[in-house]
């Protein structure tokens, strides 16, 4: 492996951890001693990456640091567009716009031979994607989710039978064919999910639920014994 290739790879590596990681973790995973691993640190620093720590105390990437578009392979441009056909395939109209406009602009800054690679990989994606109403209902969800507002539903189970909801939206699961709401429900007083093609109604509030998005999302991670993000 090139002196190249390592900067790159370790600044993939520190891009996966969101906390402060050990310089022997660093030197053990990219195989090298940990004096190389200094060197290179203060050489990716020198150079303009916000890595920010310290030997004894770890290190972290600072949110918001771009990585060269060199740094993709082959099978992560693969990657990129194969999840990008899937969510314009299956989320809302908005989102799915969204995914194709993200994917124009990493292809505006590719070199050419990875460009290429972009423009004629031969993955696609087939889903069942929402009809108008459910679209509809996801971007409303989506919004609420990120302004951390209450949500009323009404809301119809298997046996069609209809009850009204207040709910505190947190997150959003796409399925083959369906998509589902994870929310706090004020009438069960507990986690619920909700199929968007069984939401008969749904009406946004001006009212912020008393608990921020990502302590809703770690409770109910314990609860459902979901393991955490890699």
């Amino acid at each position: 492996m090139s002196r190249s290739e390592r900067l790159l790879d370790l600044l993939q590596i520190l891009r996966r951890h969101r906390r402060p990681v050990s310089g022997h973790l660093l030197a053990e995973e990219l195989g090298v001693s940990l004096r190389t691993l200094y060197r290179d640190i203060a050489s990716l620093q020198a150079q303009g990456a916000g890595i920010e720590g310290a030997a004894g105390f770890g290190y972290v990437l600072k949110p918001g640091f771009l990585l060269p578009p060199l740094m993709f392979s082959e099978d992560e441009i693969e990657a990129l567009v194969l999840g990008s056909r899937w969510v314009a395939g299956q989320a809302d109209e908005r989102l799915g716009a969204a995914a194709r406009d993200a994917l124009a602009k990493v292809a505006a800054v590719l070199p050419p031979d990875l460009r290429d690679a972009l423009e004629t990989t031969p993955l696609h994606a087939v889903t069942g994607g929402p009809n108008e109403a459910e679209g509809d209902a996801l971007a409303t969800i989506r919004r609420a989710m990120r302004a951390e507002r209450k949500l009323e539903l009404v809301y119809r189970d298997a046996a069609g039978q209809e009850s009204t909801r207040l709910v505190w939206p947190f997150a959003l699961g796409f399925f083959e064919r369906v998509r589902v709401l994870a929310a706090w429900c004020e009438l069960r007083r507990g986690f619920r999910h909700f199929r968007i093609d069984r939401i008969a109604g749904l009406t946004p509030t001006e009212t912020r639920y008393p608990r921020r998005r990502q302590a809703l999302v770690a409770e109910w991670r314990a609860a459902e014994k979901i393991p955490p993000r890699p």
